[in-house]
């Protein structure tokens, strides 16, 4: 389960009605969901809230380092609120689906030295990719 509530809380951001509620809707396991996603499960609970104001929220979240923006082939960006544990994504190249994963080991300690070309890594992004057990 993702803690975004707790650091969020804990980082004393102004928690309106709304920005709690885009909040809510993102915290969980394996939690990838569009904007337009977040903003028509926030309406579930809070019905007068705006797609501007999740989409800000959702922006806000990301500039703070608390949400992580996923992109996949050129489908709509996924917000995933586990920023703060170190992970991989595993997607489903027919429906989408983004699933969290934690393979053991270093991506970083896989890539050569003389792959590096002079560059400092300071990350690395791993996707995985093959089909749901639902769409294969």
């Amino acid at each position: 389960m993702s803690d975004l509530l707790e650091r969020l809380r804990g980082r004393g951001w102004r928690m309106t009605s709304q920005r709690r509620v885009v909040a809510e809707v993102l915290d969980g396991d394996h939690v990838h969901l569009t904007a337009d996603e977040v903003h028509a499960r926030a309406v579930e609970r809070l019905p007068e809230i705006s797609r501007a104001t999740v989409y800000n929220a959702l922006g806000e979240l990301v500039s703070l380092g608390e949400v992580i923006e996923v992109s996949t082939d050129g489908r709509a960006k996924r917000y995933d609120p586990n920023a703060h544990h170190p992970h991989q994504h595993l997607v489903c190249s027919s429906c989408g689906t983004v699933r969290d994963v934690h393979p053991t080991g270093n991506p970083l300690a896989d890539l050569p030295a003389t792959e590096r070309f002079g560059f400092t890594v300071a990350a690395v992004e791993v996707t995985y990719r093959g089909l749901c057990p639902s769409c294969a």
